[in-house]
């Protein structure tokens, strides 16, 4: 066996393998006595087959089969042997011409490699990123506030609409007549609300039912019918207004504290409205992490000037993806590709340099918090423990799942490791400009 490296585009490398019969013969063999034992040809006993029809059936492509093989194993060998490190995958070149399987017993196998990178990031004081945090404004202090106030106020009723109230209408097509329905103006438009605006208990007006409630769900239930059953009903009604209910918050006083905060740990207005910032800020961190990890990202690429072997990475995309895409729209998103490719590569860099890991305990917790997530979206923020354990478990056991986890934290792993060797500066900017600055990655 014989295997030439020849140097080809920037960062790629084509390797002849020369494989001849003393390289694959012993497995043709073996492998034709395999077929031979599973064989099942009418006029001959299992296992009795004459090896000369054998070898007539299955011969070339047992030939095909093993001496590829050999070649790319000892494609892998020499590269290991010879400390070459490559990206993506060895592939099959396109130089690769045919072969004759019938006669010849030595084959030339050309293969390519991406040769890898080498990562050069040496930081100084001159490395600085900045931190972009949001400003809380008034408007967010407020609506959060208002927002929390809202789990422990109530409804009292009111004479005039005026903004966000509920409604109870009375609502009759004369087929259907249903006492009592429920109007949420807290959930309409300002354009939706405003017939209502400035109206009183007994006002009647005519409502579209398609309109005033938008899914089939909400109007089936407020008819109290089946989905199905929805096409036979004249939309038009006439409603008229009998509660109106304005939401009041509660009273800043001390059975409030207690109630909303049992702990202790607010017991005035000032401490709440620190309390409100400061849960404002908990949740904008995942806002303004990702827009770091997206800054820090292209800064490392743009530093480290990665020599990927640009062209090889197009053909390896078209040979893993079986044609699923052509050479065409690999290029129209290759751009993109590469970007995430090379971040993905500069990570495992870290991951290697600094041994960086992930623990099963962090993540189990990741999962769990994950888990916690779903539930919260679905009505349930205070899931029992033992279901939040499950329900991480299931999501580490799906391959693809844990995958997306263990990613995702050795990701969080090499922004933080990157941080410590960088001047991080943190600058407050409106919401608006932290928009602006997302949209520019």
């Amino acid at each position: 066996m014989n295997i030439v490296r020849e140097q080809r585009e920037p960062r790629t490398s084509l390797l002849k393998v020369t494989v001849g019969e003393q390289d694959y013969g012993q497995a043709v063999e073996k492998a034709l006595r395999d077929y031979r034992r599973k064989a099942n040809i009418p006029g001959f006993r299992p296992g009795m087959v004459p090896m000369g029809i054998i070898r007539k059936m299955y011969g070339k492509g047992v030939v095909a089969e093993q001496s590829y093989r050999a070649a790319s194993d000892a494609v892998f060998g020499y590269l290991q042997k010879e400390g070459i490190d490559y990206i993506g995958d060895v592939i099959p070149s396109d130089e690769q011409g045919d072969f004759d399987f019938d006669n010849q017993t030595e084959f030339e196998f050309l293969f390519e490699i991406g040769e890898a990178p080498e990562v050069n990031l040496e930081f100084t004081a001159k490395d600085k990123v900045t931190y972009y945090t949001i400003k809380i404004d008034e408007k967010m202090h407020a609506d959060y506030r208002a927002n929390f106030l809202r789990r422990f106020g109530r409804l009292m009723d009111v004479d005039e609409v005026a903004g966000d109230e509920a409604l109870s209408v009375t609502l009759d097509n004369g087929e259907i007549r249903v006492e009592d329905a429920y109007v949420g103006l807290i959930s309409m438009s300002e354009q939706e609300r405003k017939p209502f605006m400035g109206q009183r208990v007994g006002f009647k007006t005519t409502v579209n039912i398609d309109e005033l409630y938008k899914t089939p769900s909400q109007r089936a239930a407020v008819l109290q019918m089946k989905e199905e059953e929805l096409a036979s009903v004249k939309p038009q009604f006439d409603l008229e207004i009998v509660k109106i209910r304005r939401f009041a918050e509660p009273a800043l006083d001390e059975e409030f504290f207690k109630t909303a905060f049992p702990g202790g740990e607010v017991t005035d207005e000032a401490g709440l409205d620190a309390y409100v910032d400061e849960q404002i800020t908990r949740e904008l961190r995942r806002e303004t992490d990702y827009l770091f990890t997206l800054q820090l990202r292209d800064y490392l690429l743009a530093k480290a000037n990665l020599a990927m072997p640009t062209e090889f990475l197009k053909r390896w995309l078209h040979v893993i993806n079986e044609g699923k895409f052509t050479r065409e729209e690999i290029e129209k998103d290759f751009d993109q590709f590469l970007k995430m490719f090379s971040w993905n590569y500069l990570q495992k860099y870290f991951i290697k340099q600094d041994n960086l890991q992930v623990t099963a305990d962090e993540a189990a917790a990741e999962a769990r918090a994950f888990a916690q997530a779903q539930f919260a979206q679905y009505g349930m923020p205070t899931a029992p423990e033992e279901m939040l354990a499950a329900y991480g478990k299931k999501i580490l056991d799906d391959k693809e799942q844990s995958q997306k986890i263990y990613e995702k934290l050795y990701e969080s792993k090499v922004v933080e490791d990157v941080k410590s060797k960088l001047k991080v500066t943190q600058k407050a900017v409106s919401a608006e400009d932290f928009a602006k600055l997302a949209r520019g990655i």
